[in-house]
């Protein structure tokens, strides 16, 4: 359920990015980067929600794949970004062996996740570009995604946990033992 509703806000964050992403192309293309890190969200509040082998990965692909099937001028080309995207949180919580799961290993995350889906992108979308627009772009795709997906994920997370949404799973559980002390 959290990467259907994920996906629904990644296809509605698919649409303002589509105007977004115009404007920084006449400023200075690579800056599309800054708007990228909504997309790493997915993987991120998987992992830091489920905290199991795989939950990362399988919340980015089932999150991509509901923005592909309502519609985004990517196509199917989403759920490869999907992969790649939670490939890379994955492979921080496997580092971590899913024992850690604050602020600086959600960041983490996200910015590898960030890395993998720019490579990604330079060899699919931006082939033209030199190594200088390159390298730019995946500094935007990494801050981007550290602010949003790393430290916004997180704070999503125990924000959902204040509320019990999450009290089934480890933040759930966390915050009512912060609330005890």
């Amino acid at each position: 359920m959290l990467g259907v509703a994920v996906g629904v806000a990644f296809w509605g964050w698919a649409q303002l990015y589509q105007v977004l992403s115009t404007f920084s192309a006449f400023a200075f293309p690579p800056s599309a980067g800054l708007f990228g890190g909504a997309w790493l969200l997915g993987g991120v509040i998987g992992g830091l929600v489920v905290r199991k082998p795989g939950a990362a990965l399988v919340t980015e692909v089932v999150a991509a794949s509901v923005e592909a099937l309502l519609g985004n001028s990517w196509g199917l080309s989403t759920v490869i970004s999907g992969c790649i995207q939670g490939f890379g949180v994955e492979l921080v919580l496997a580092v971590f062996l899913w024992k850690r799961f604050g602020p600086l290993v959600a960041a983490l995350s996200a910015a590898v996740a960030a890395a993998f889906e720019s490579f990604y992108e330079w060899q699919v979308y931006y082939t033209d570009w030199a190594l200088p627009y390159q390298l730019a772009h995946l500094g935007f795709f990494v801050v981007s995604g550290v602010v949003i997906a790393g430290f916004g994920g997180w704070a999503l997370v125990r924000g959902l946990a204040a509320t019990g949404a999450l009290d089934a799973f480890g933040p759930g559980r966390e915050h009512h033992e912060r609330a005890a002390v």
